[in-house]
């Protein structure tokens, strides 16, 4: 399972929780399951996020692959420019 962590403020909307353990093949399964456990996320998941993927940054690709042992960060929208 990889590791999901959770970057800044993102933790309050899961009761101060950071860490998950989750099994998924890609980007859009872990967010999937991310809001299963942590339901107050699933508006800013929806509204998109910034996921970082043993150090690479993806955005748009949802169906990025994720290895089992993965380290994974969620972190806030970032705009561009």
């Amino acid at each position: 399972m990889a590791k999901v962590v959770l970057w800044g403020s993102l933790s309050q909307l899961a009761d101060g929780r950071k860490d998950f353990e989750i099994d998924a093949p890609n980007i859009d399964r872990m967010l999937r399951a991310l809001c299963e456990e942590a339901p107050r996320l699933k508006p800013v998941l929806e509204d998109g996020v910034t996921v970082s993927i043993d150090g690479t940054l993806y955005r748009l690709n949802k169906l990025q692959k994720i290895e089992p042992d993965s380290e994974v960060f969620i972190l806030p929208k970032m705009a561009g420019g």
